[in-house]
């Protein structure tokens, strides 16, 4: 596995940071841009998790990766489905104030958004000497992507829609990309 082959998988670990990232962000419509905590916590939880999720893999080698990558699918979309169904029914609630995410959400999202890293962990157990390389690449592009989404998202966000209803709508579809494609 090459040093490019690393940056690729980070880089599609990073998507569905990305994508809760710009979530987040398109809940900010009509704020001052601001890295608010909620995001810092984000930035730093899903890069720890994104990076640290290989090793798991790792060790848990070939005898879990069925069992692994037979649920992971089934978590992420209930994780995300479930913030998503929140989301869109406080969207849909007569109290229209956006609410930060607690930092319980963000370790579930931390949790589910990284279940496919600790599958990739796998790749790496014929070559445990470039482990610790890749989870610090994994690490810093998954907290790169998350600032790049939210940013993106807050700027987007401007729009003249309802962003807690879109932005749950938006976790579910995650979700289910997760576990069927």
């Amino acid at each position: 596995m090459t040093l490019t082959d690393i940056i690729l998988l980070a880089i599609g670990l990073a998507m569905d940071c990305f994508s809760v990232a710009f979530v987040q962000g398109i809940r900010t419509q009509g704020m001052h841009f601001t890295m608010p905590a909620v995001i810092v916590w984000m930035i730093v939880a899903f890069g720890v998790f994104q990076g640290a999720m290989p090793l798991i893999g790792y060790f848990a080698g070939e005898v879990a990766e069925s069992l692994i990558s037979r649920y992971a699918g089934w978590v992420a979309l209930f994780l995300l489905g479930g913030i998503g169904i929140k989301m869109i029914y406080d969207g849909l609630s007569e109290q229209q104030a956006t609410k930060p995410l607690t930092a319980w959400q963000v370790v579930l999202l931390s949790i589910a958004t990284a279940i496919d890293a600790a599958v990739s962990g796998i790749l790496f157990v014929p070559i445990p000497q470039i482990l610790l390389n890749a989870m610090l690449i994994i690490a810093i592009t998954s907290s790169l992507f998350t600032l790049i989404g939210y940013t993106i998202g807050h700027f987007i966000g401007r729009l003249p829609i309802n962003a807690e209803i879109v932005g749950g709508g938006i976790l579910i579809l995650i979700g289910v990309k997760i576990c069927f494609f």
